[in-house]
């Protein structure tokens, strides 16, 4: 998919990676309609972007579904002209806790974020890709859903969602003018225990994480490979080695994986 010129939605938009993704789509040449739920952190993408880019910001909760189904037409009406691509890159995590420990609330408000948000862009949005002679739907998974993290269950549980609902739309989609892009990252430089509002496990820090062979990813990197992704067309866009691993443990040894990451991961999360 050609980038240039092209309208693109990005949820999540306010920091980390959709921050760096809405940025670089602008540098490439595209209109972005940046959407996330504090005005603040929006503000924040604005101020970073080039003087007279043709960027709009707009406030969603991706698990407001009402909000979400009156987003196309304000964005079409920001900029005049149909949506080409969407990209939800919006999601959080809970306390690190094992799910017998996590209160229904709490496990509600992960999945109704990371799934029923990636539900509601998804419908909002379809009708209108539909519409485009070329158009690109980009769902964001996680390394969490090939293997379970203890310690974040009802995260894992909703990205795994969003991987057989991505694999699904896509071959509904086969055939039609929309690819649909299945995002898979591993560790990546963002603050997203910030953006949950939870506390990280044992004050553990991603320059922790290296020491046990967890190399982050940079934001601005894992954008340019999402919309490399985007450019080729391509079903899964893995980002980082540790993803990688992870896809190939999980293929290839799933339950001696599982018992790995349980031994190893679960003793530092404070969860076992």
């Amino acid at each position: 998919m050609e980038i240039e010129g092209k309208l693109f939605v990005v949820t999540g938009a306010g920091n980390g990676m959709g921050r760096a993704i809405a940025l670089q789509l602008l540098e490439r040449g595209a209109r972005v309609a940046a959407v996330s739920r504090g005005a603040e952190s929006l503000a924040g993408t604005a101020a970073l972007a080039r003087p007279g880019a043709p960027l709009t910001t707009h406030v969603a909760d991706v698990s407001d579904r009402a909000a979400i189904e009156a987003l196309p037409a304000a964005v079409e009406a920001a900029h005049g002209r149909s949506v080409d691509g969407v990209i939800n890159v919006a999601g959080i995590i809970h306390r690190f806790a094992k799910v017998a420990d996590l209160g229904i609330e709490e496990l509600e408000r992960v999945v109704d974020v990371d799934f029923w948000g990636t539900v509601h862009v998804a419908k909002a949005f379809l009708p209108h890709l539909l519409r485009r002679p070329e158009a690109a739907l980009v769902l964001f998974g996680s390394m969490g859903a090939l293997i379970p993290f203890p310690g974040q269950g009802a995260y894992c549980a909703s990205k795994g969602g969003v991987h057989l609902l991505t694999e699904t739309l896509r071959a509904e989609l086969d055939g039609s003018s929309v690819t649909v892009s299945l995002v898979m990252p591993g560790a990546v430089e963002t603050n997203i225990l910030g953006g949950s509002g939870v506390a990280g496990p044992r004050g553990l820090t991603m320059a922790d994480a290296a020491k046990f062979g967890i190399r982050p990813t940079r934001a601005k990197v894992a954008a340019r490979r999402v919309i490399r992704g985007i450019e080729r067309g391509r079903f899964r866009i893995l980002i980082g080695p540790d993803a990688r691993i992870f896809d190939w443990l999980a293929r290839l040894i799933p339950r001696r994986a599982i018992t790995l990451i349980a031994t190893f991961v679960a003793p530092i999360l404070g969860v076992r």
